[in-house]
């Protein structure tokens, strides 16, 4: 029995191959629509053109080619039905067996940020509803929806003489759905941009799942990774498979390291939150100031660099237990170095640290009260908000480390407090229900250390009693976002005790 095939891309790679394979090994009948039946015969290949099923020209310029009811009676069609069946031999419609589309451009439409009329024309209707309608009914129909899988589909019917398995059907009706659903949602979050309205309402996502983890943030949970079209590109070059855990920290790791993308600079992650963090005149440099803040807590924790680790920091890295490195690139002799250690995971960040940055939009927390939505906390500083508020005034190098405190203090855990000086954190204290508690916390860490040093707090001071803490450090400057009822009182105290303050009008917590 001859099998037909109904095939209308906008995407022609590899189709003449596999339009003459269907032809002449399958004895399938194709039928086409527009340019591809066009390049088709072009290239001797049978073909019919799909106004012979639909007995009707294409309508206002080939917007409709296929929307006919009997072409899609001819995809839905379920013959184990006997209403249906009966309809189909009725009106004489020919099923089709397998539906071969893609889409119009509309992302790169998007890309080149093109007017209106022409986006408007990239919005695909016919191919969409075809696939559907093929994958609807893959209990009979394979929908075919890339390029890409031409060859997996002529190696499926050489393997069952000439038929679709079921099991291919289903994995691509599935497919199609994800790629309609990804198409929708291109349309929806353009469009509503373009016409200004509050994209937030139509805010949608769309997850691929990658695989499944061994196991999530404990043994007894389960979980998997999901990527989305923004996902960045990075390679694993060494170690066993990146944990649930893993992936977590190397993410709160890299997103520190953007902040610092055009320096040498390191950062050490512990349980999600930073236990170091330092610049540096090299990578060495930066690596042996960042593990100084907290060595104790740095054991088995993840370590990332802003430039390409050599063969020297690879030693260094390799005397000490750590879970995970990540960096945008390994000289041959550091990697062959780091994959002495066989369990130690190696991370290349083949997106640009700069450019990782526009991968930070949204977050999301799904909660049993509603789905939470936020941007990112991109929150910079600005002339406007960035003033001097005590009489003693910071010198140009205490304002350079209370803007790298700051920048550490934005990522670590509220409440949070990060001592620092000469581009070093030498003290965190974060995750406290307290603020001074957090203040002494990361004094303690410091030493001796604090004296002269800055402080930076994510969240402003509701009282003095921070600053009386901040006076027995010995602590020179403090960088805070004010905005509380007691800024003169907490001034006044700074002013008493000599100590510089700035407020940037922006507060960081992270709950």
């Amino acid at each position: 029995m001859t099998k037909r095939a109904l095939i209308s891309v906008y995407n022609k790679d590899k189709l003449v191959e596999f339009a003459q394979e269907l032809t002449e090994k399958y004895n399938y009948e194709i039928i086409a629509t527009g340019s591809t039946f066009d390049l088709l015969k072009e290239n001797h290949i049978n073909a019919k053109e799909i106004t012979e099923i639909t007995g009707k020209r294409q309508l206002i310029n080939g917007k409709v080619k296929t929307l006919y009811p009997d072409v899609f009676a001819g995809i839905l069609a379920d013959m184990n039905n006997e209403v249906e069946k009966a309809d189909i031999e009725t009106s004489q419609i020919k099923l089709f067996d397998m539906v071969v589309v893609n889409f119009y451009p509309f992302e790169e439409a998007v890309n080149k940020q093109v007017e209106e009329i022409e986006l408007i024309n990239t919005i695909d209707i016919g191919g969409p509803s075809m696939l559907r309608a093929a994958a609807k009914n893959n209990k009979r129909v394979l929908a075919v929806s890339s390029p890409e899988q031409y060859k997996e589909v002529l190696a499926d019917l050489s393997e069952h003489n000439g038929e679709s398995s079921l099991k291919l059907r289903r994995d691509y009706a599935l497919k199609v759905f994800e790629k309609t659903l990804d198409f929708d949602n291109k349309v929806l979050n353009e469009l509503s941009n373009r016409y200004e309205e509050d994209v937030d309402n139509y805010f949608s996502l769309h997850l691929r799942k990658a695989k499944n983890l061994r196991y999530g943030e404990n043994p007894h949970q389960n979980a998997g990774i999901y990527y989305t079209n923004s996902t960045v590109d990075y390679e694993v070059l060494n170690g066993k498979e990146l944990s649930y855990n893993n992936i977590l920290d190397a993410t709160a790791c890299t997103n520190i390291l953007s902040e610092f993308y055009d320096v040498a600079g390191c950062v050490i992650i512990k349980h999600n939150t930073p236990c170091g963090a330092a610049l540096g005149k090299n990578i060495e440099e930066a690596w042996a100031k960042a593990l100084d803040c907290d060595p104790l807590s740095a054991f088995g924790g993840i370590v990332g660099f802003t430039q390409v680790v050599n063969e020297e920091l690879a030693k260094q890295l390799t005397a000490m237990f750590l879970e995970v490195i990540i960096a945008p690139d390994y000289t041959p002799k550091a990697l062959e170095t780091l994959q002495q250690k066989k369990n130690l995971r190696v991370i290349k960040l083949n997106t640009s640290l700069e450019e990782y940055k526009n991968h930070l939009n949204r977050e999301i927390r799904i909660t049993p009260f509603g789905t939470l939505v936020q941007d990112t906390d991109k929150g910079e500083l600005n002339k406007d908000s960035f003033k001097v508020v005590t009489k003693t005034k910071p010198t140009a190098e205490m304002i350079e480390d209370m803007i790298f405190a700051w920048k550490i203090a934005k990522h670590a855990k509220s409440n949070a407090i990060v001592v620092a000086k000469d581009f070093k954190a030498i003290g965190i204290g974060q995750g406290q229900t307290s603020r001074v508690d957090a203040f002494e916390i990361a004094l303690n860490k410091a030493c001796d250390g604090s004296k002269d040093a800055v402080a930076a707090s994510d969240g402003f001071f509701p009282a003095i009693d921070n600053i009386h803490v901040a006076a027995q450090g010995r602590i020179a400057a403090i960088i805070q976002p004010g905005g509380s009822i007691k800024d003169e009182e907490v001034i006044k105290t700074a002013d008493k005790y000599n100590i510089a303050m700035i407020t940037t009008g922006i507060r960081h917590f992270r709950h």
